[in-house]
């Protein structure tokens, strides 16, 4: 069969059928009605509520942000070689735009694929910035602020004194947040740092997109290692990282590994054959009915649980630990009974805590050292003021992810790239093999003494930078990137909003060659392509021998079929088409002029999936 090449939309086929599958009576005449849904949810045995009130959290603006979240994308992301490293076999990935329309841009490519996001979204202030007020076409602005085709701002200011404070910081919450949901693996969870300017509405929010029970717990992190003694009313010694998994049934941390100083409270003074132990108190106030008796050391004294206490144990199964030399009563044999603790028998790890001391993960004061020994320069306060401590980013990096496999961890509020420095940190430490895609918008900065005049050229100057030193020790670890920026669609079909009238359209030819925009790069289509077919931007390219003509192949692990293009304006050879027919379960997408109606019969017996432009 062949289809034309068509933009996918939010609400996939799979979840429609799957909702049609369960609910057939929300489908009359073939057609999703949502209403019909809404009716068949509501339960007969419920008194419908009053007033059709419900708690939750509201704001001017939140129908618009629902819709945002499932508008499609309406570019794409074209390739910068040359400004990566080890281009051709890295895994990582920065990209320069919007973060809200590059997440729809990878959304079909990575959906369900991310192991770890950590965010560190604009604190709201009233200090900082928030992303542009034109919230409905951020590809729009941020290719006009790009492009120097006027001064309109990627962000704009939020005081606390503008109105609307609250709501302009929800706005561009949550369509981002909802995408960021839609992007998580099913083991996968969600880190995000904030202060207390916005917690308490962060909380609200993701309890909507990613419901209450799968909270598992805000972390307070002690940022500062010394009172501010300028503040106002209190020091601010912390910030929070609230977290939420996937799926909170499933989803469990990794525990932290045991020190030194934890493993050196175990010893052995009796030479247990089992090795070294602790002793573990025998009584407990909690009431046991079988917890009151009398027990006689070796020495031949006696002991009771002091008043309010009692044993731990029954009376035989502490006759069993005590035959089984499970029992310390002293060096000399008459102290209080204690139970052993083995080393060997305990959990090779602990669970972590919700209270993050500077002396373990960092804090700023080390964020910024970390700064500026990869990048190099001082003045950024803007900056500093929000960069995060690599230590810090390793321990969530310790929690979700796993060294033995190509975990993906995304950041997008990446700042000065210290996700993409802790990854590659990690992945040098423990052998690791995880891959990060770091999002940032081009944001000027006031730097005229040196060539980095956007947080996004710090990003890649640090990753760059991290990288080498890495790379000198001699590193396995993959420090290299790819660079893509936000860009419009290779497809004129999909640009008619370019045009300023209907007069203009008519020399539109939307076949053919003219399927593909004046002066297009085969690499940007074939990237943009990729990304509709659901192959991620860490795919691999060629260009194949065995077809006549000039076809692409796109090749990916985690793909179990090849994406065939073709971009040639003659009409395809029967060479060609007879050699789709070895790879039947592949996809070829070529121009419609290229073919003929013998040929596109031919193709659509050959192939099961052909897409024409």
């Amino acid at each position: 069969m062949i289809d034309e090449m068509k933009r996918p939309e939010r609400l996939d086929e799979d979840r429609i059928e799957a909702i049609k599958a369960l609910f057939p009576e929300a489908f009359p005449d073939g057609k999703f009605d949502a209403q019909t849904l809404k009716e068949l949810l509501e339960s007969p045995a419920e008194p419908p509520v009053e007033g059709g009130e419900f708690y939750g959290l509201n704001w001017p603006g939140k129908r618009q942000a629902r819709k945002l979240a499932v508008k499609p994308s309406e570019g794409t992301l074209a390739p910068v070689p040359g400004l990566g490293v080890s281009e051709d076999t890295t895994g990582n990935v920065i990209i320069e735009g919007d973060n809200l329309e590059v997440m729809r841009t990878i959304l079909k490519a990575y959906a369900g694929r991310v192991k770890l996001i950590y965010i560190d979204p604009p604190y709201n202030t009233g200090r900082d910035f928030v992303y542009s007020d034109d919230y409905s076409e951020p590809l729009e602005t941020y290719l006009r602020r790009t492009d120097q085709q006027d001064d309109m701002g990627l962000l704009t200011s939020n005081p606390k004194s503008g109105g609307r404070y609250h709501s302009k910081w929800l706005d561009m919450m949550y369509p981002r947040l909802k995408l960021a949901h839609e992007l998580l693996s099913p083991e996968g969870a969600i880190f995000v740092s904030l202060d207390d300017n916005e917690i308490f509405n962060l909380r609200h929010l993701m309890d909507e997109i990613f419901g209450a029970e799968n909270f598992i717990t805000t972390v307070i992190w002690q940022k500062v290692y010394a009172p501010k003694n300028s503040a106002k009313h209190f020091s601010e010694d912390h910030d929070y990282i609230a977290i939420y998994a996937k799926d909170g049934d499933y989803w469990r941390p990794r525990l932290m590994p045991r020190s030194d100083e934890a493993n050196a409270r175990y010893i052995n003074p009796d030479n247990d054959p089992r090795g070294p132990w602790k002793p573990g108190d025998t009584t407990a106030r909690n009431y046991y009915a079988d917890g009151l008796y009398e027990v006689e050391s070796p020495s031949g004294k006696k002991f009771t649980p002091a008043r309010g206490n009692y044993w731990r144990y029954s009376f035989s199964r502490f006759k069993q630990l005590d035959q089984d030399k499970r029992i310390w009563w002293g060096q000399e044999g008459g102290n209080m009974p204690s139970v052993k603790r083995f080393l060997s028998e305990v959990r090779q790890g602990i669970v972590p805590q919700t209270l993050w001391k500077y002396e373990d993960v960092g804090h700023t004061q080390d964020a910024k050292r970390e700064l500026i020994e990869f990048v190099g320069f001082e003045n950024t306060d803007n900056v500093i003021d929000s960069v995060k401590p690599t230590k810090l980013l390793q321990r969530i990096l310790h929690l979700v992810t796993d060294s033995n496999t190509n975990d993906i961890v995304l950041d997008f509020f990446s700042g000065t790239g210290s996700t993409g420095h802790a990854v590659m940190k990690q992945n040098h430490e423990d052998k690791g093999n995880r891959k990060f895609i770091l999002v940032q918008l081009p944001v000027e900065l006031d730097t005229p003494e040196t060539k980095l005049k956007t947080i996004a050229d710090v990003t890649m100057e640090r990753i760059r930078n991290v990288g080498a030193a890495l790379s000198s020790e001699k590193t396995q670890a993959d420090v290299g990137f790819r660079l893509f920026r936000t860009s419009r669609s290779n497809l004129t079909k999909w640009q008619t909003k370019t045009a300023r009238s209907v007069a203009e359209l008519q020399g539109f030819d939307f076949t053919g060659a003219g399927a593909l925009v004046p002066d297009y790069k085969t690499r940007d289509v074939l990237t943009e392509l990729m990304l509709l077919e659901g192959f991620p931007l860490d795919s691999r390219v060629e260009q194949s021998p065995e077809f006549d003509d000039e076809v692409h192949v796109v090749t990916h692990p985690e793909r179990s079929f090849r994406l065939l293009v073709c971009l040639s304006t003659d009409t395809l050879s029967d060479a060609t088409v007879q050699a789709t027919a070895k790879y039947p379960k592949d996809t070829f997408v070529c121009l419609e002029s290229s073919l003929n109606d013998q040929l596109k019969l031919r193709l659509a017996d050959a192939v099961e999936n052909v897409k024409t432009l």
